[in-house]
């Protein structure tokens, strides 16, 4: 019997809490990849193209955190029942509702990860725990990034032509891949 699932303490389908909240995590990155993907078109269709890319490339990397994820479960014998996605948000009225509705995602997701964090510390799973490091770092930068983006749009008054000059200035070129990145599963794609 496979160990990760061998008593019933576990929780459902024997899983360690650990391992249920990475598979929730999983729908989360997900969730958050088609949120973003929203915004995205949403700056695309007002042909705003540097905010359009940043939030493409961060759907982007949403969905790839989701992939290693699931090649951390599939590595460790769990199953990877890929749950499906939360709700979106698609209307909005001025951009910085949009920018501001990012940077309450990134804060959500560094509870997330948080948590999981804790869940595998609780459970004394030290491979959960390290795999976990590189995600707590990504956040700091995430939230950090988001913060900076909603501050220039604010400070902008509406001049969204000032936004772009910044946002290409700043934001444009893509990250470099991170050599200490968690494996994917499938191809990365950001």
């Amino acid at each position: 019997m496979n160990a990760l699932r061998r008593t019933a303490d576990h929780g459902p389908a024997g899983l360690t809490k650990f391992h249920r909240l990475l598979l929730e995590q999983v729908g989360h990155e997900f969730t958050a990849s088609h949120q973003y993907f929203a915004l995205a078109a949403w700056f695309d269709d007002r042909d705003l193209p540097a905010l359009a890319r940043v939030f493409y490339r961060q759907s982007l990397e949403e969905r790839d955190h989701a992939a290693m994820i699931v090649r951390y479960l599939i590595d460790n014998h769990v199953a990877p029942d890929i749950p499906g996605i939360g709700e979106i948000q698609t209307s909005f009225t001025e951009p910085r509702e949009l920018v501001a509705l990012a940077l309450r995602q990134e804060q959500q997701v560094t509870e997330q990860i948080k948590a999981l964090a804790k869940a595998a510390r609780d459970e004394l799973d030290y491979t959960g725990e390290q795999f976990l490091n590189w995600f707590l770092q990504e956040q700091v930068e995430e939230v950090a990034t988001m913060s900076t983006l909603l501050n220039v749009v604010e400070r902008g008054s509406g001049n969204m032509f000032d936004v772009e000059t910044w946002v290409t200035r700043e934001l444009s070129s893509p990250a470099e891949g991170d050599s200490n990145a968690p494996e994917t599963a499938g191809p990365a794609v950001s």
